[in-house]
């Protein structure tokens, strides 16, 4: 899949971001697949996608989190295939993925550090993408 011939589409990377991130903690819970899911149907971003390559995406993230530099992979598969301007739009769909569940654990707050990081969303950006998903995710 990942070969020169079947790059990753920019789709793809959005889902590989947002798995990486379920995937984190090593504990897939309900609400992320859900949130993924519920992404995948609902947002322009994905109006062309096939949602059966969830399931193929979410194998390669699966088999790069088994390797030493698995995730370095995944970033380089990232930013090799994912527009910069969807940049932010990756960061925001992790964000939704990692307080889905109502609870940020460390591995997902390290991961999305990363992900700032390694995709350079501004600080600024990043804090009002975060306030964004911790909004949409309070509940009564």
């Amino acid at each position: 899949m990942t070969d020169e011939t079947h790059p990753l589409s920019p789709q793809d990377c959005l889902v590989a971001v947002m798995i990486a991130v379920s995937m984190s903690d090593e504990d897939i819970r309900t609400a992320e697949l859900v949130k993924i899911d519920s992404a995948v149907n609902m947002l322009p971003v994905f109006a062309d996608f096939d949602a059966d390559r969830v399931r193929t995406v979410s194998s390669l993230v699966a088999d790069l989190f088994e390797q030493e530099d698995g995730l370095d992979a995944l970033f380089g598969l990232v930013r090799a295939n994912l527009p910069e301007r969807l940049f932010e739009t990756a960061y925001a769909l992790a964000c939704d993925v990692a307080a889905a569940d109502g609870t940020l654990r460390e591995t997902e707050l390290r991961l999305l550090e990363e992900i700032r990081y390694e995709l350079n969303i501004d600080r600024l950006h990043a804090a009002a993408i975060e306030r964004g998903a911790r909004a949409r995710h309070l509940s009564v």
